[in-house]
């Protein structure tokens, strides 16, 4: 885990979490922050999260998200949402699209170099979860 505060994501290729989605990911003891691009016709099918919130605001292109009980609505850039833990939710773009997206607590699939994208204090991470 990296001792310094500091970091760049300038220089660092992205890394393919899945087919169509790339990230960036910067994490410390509670939250995680990554730049996520997703390529165009990319979708995520209804889905929760049982441990984390989300908070997406999008920066690039255009996002068609639904969350249960809220509806569908298309994000632009500038748009935000936010998912509370355990909220059934699916995400698709048809011209592609980019997101900074904030999860807490850190889960840790999310994370593609621990040693490189973590910078931790004395609580080493305890309370990170695995997805």
């Amino acid at each position: 885990m990296s001792s310094s505060p500091f970091g760049s994501w300038n220089g660092v290729e992205l890394h393919e979490f899945v087919p169509g989605v790339h990230i960036h990911a910067v994490g410390g003891e509670q939250a995680l922050v990554c730049r996520v691009n997703y390529d165009p016709g990319f979708g995520v099918p209804t889905h929760a999260h049982e441990h984390t919130e989300q908070i997406m605001v999008v920066t690039q292109g255009e996002l068609e998200l639904t969350v249960a009980g809220a509806g569908t609505r298309t994000l632009g850039v500038g748009d935000w949402a936010v998912i509370n833990r355990g909220v059934e939710h699916s995400v698709r773009t048809e011209g592609g699209a980019q997101f900074i997206e904030a999860l807490a607590p850190v889960p840790l699939d999310h994370v593609p170099d621990r040693e490189r994208d973590l910078v931790l204090g004395p609580d080493g991470g305890s309370g990170h979860v695995l997805r």
